[in-house]
């Protein structure tokens, strides 16, 4: 097994959106915050937290730089949406994606970023045709491994296939934790009866979930059980969550560049609720991971309507979690 070393950590600024929209962080504050609990890969989306973005003027990155010298920070990943909806009623064409990938490339090498996320919606047959524009900004494109996707879907693996027939190391992977959900998150569980389910109806398919049932019978239970339409609704959740066997991530880490480390609830305990950290990070060691273990909070959306989010505290007990793993 390899030492802890190998694995880098980091936080993608998605994280403290809460915090960022309602004007409590600033950009810069966002950064300091990652830095103080050990994140030190820096994880960004331009959208959301880079005004003007993509027109960013070069008094940005030079800002953005001396913040990375300041905070002993790096770009670890750019977060690349390519909209392919942005014009009323048609999709962008092959070449218009080229140069939104154009634009998305240009930008991360200007942050110093080496890895581009790619959303899984994103065709091999267009990841195929931005590869010469990776590679002339030597920055690499990582497809999102997200659920219910995973490395066994027959999307994912016409990806794999096509960068395994490409032969380049400018087109892999980046896989999102979530696909090893184990548990559905509690904190979206009691949202949903904060909605109008039955407590009764939401166990139910917390526990079937857990147990391994197939979605679509969960849902005709529910159903069944005289469930409103926020309880068919939470169980329909069941078709857009997925776990499988974390030992998998050793058998693909030839491709894997970045990953993303979701998380819903850090408890008291300092574990996370939903998804078994402590089973991905010795498959991570053994697999000599060498990327960065990228910290993206979304519980926030699941507590907003009824409680203060606290980003900067679920961050940090994530990252004391990474380290307790890491140490033993």
């Amino acid at each position: 097994m390899t030492t802890s070393k190998t694995i880098k950590l980091g936080a993608s600024l998605y994280s403290y959106q809460e915090e960022y929209f309602l004007r409590k962080l600033t950009l810069e504050q966002c950064i300091a915050q990652a830095a103080a609990v050990g994140a030190y890969g820096i994880e960004t989306i331009g959208e959301q937290m880079m005004p003007g973005f993509p027109r960013l003027p070069a008094s940005f990155y030079a800002q953005w730089h001396e913040w990375m010298a300041q905070y002993g920070t790096t770009p670890s990943c750019h977060d690349a949406m390519l909209d392919t909806k942005k014009y009323k009623g048609r999709l962008l064409t092959d070449e218009e994606c080229m140069l939104e990938f154009e634009r998305d490339l240009s930008h991360a090498a200007k942050l110093g970023c080496k890895v581009v996320r790619v959303l899984c919606m994103v065709s091999p047959e267009i990841m195929a045709k931005a590869v010469p524009i990776a590679e002339k900004y030597d920055v690499k494109m990582g497809i999102e491994v997200h659920s219910p996707y995973h490395f066994d879907h027959p999307w994912i693996m016409r990806h794999l296939e096509t960068a395994e027939r490409l032969g380049t190391q400018h087109y892999g992977l980046v896989p999102d934790m979530g696909i090893y959900t184990k548990r559905l998150p509690r904190v979206a569980r009691d949202r949903m009866q904060r909605l109008g389910a039955s407590p009764k109806i939401l166990d139910y398919v917390c526990d079937a979930y857990e147990a391994g049932v197939l979605s679509e019978y969960i849902i005709f239970e529910a159903k069944k059980m005289g469930g409103n339409a926020v309880d068919v609704a939470w169980a329909e959740q069941c078709r857009h969550s997925v776990y499988t066997n974390p030992k998998r991530l050793t058998e693909y880490m030839p491709f894997i560049f970045h990953i993303h480390a979701k998380f819903y609830e850090m408890l008291d305990d300092g574990t996370e609720y939903s998804i078994p950290y402590d089973k991905i990070i010795p498959a991570l060691r053994a697999g000599n991971f060498q990327g960065y273990l990228s910290s993206e909070y979304e519980g926030n959306r699941h507590i907003q309507d009824a409680f203060p989010v606290d980003s900067v505290e679920q961050v940090r007990r994530q990252h004391a979690m990474f380290h307790r793993l890491l140490a033993a």
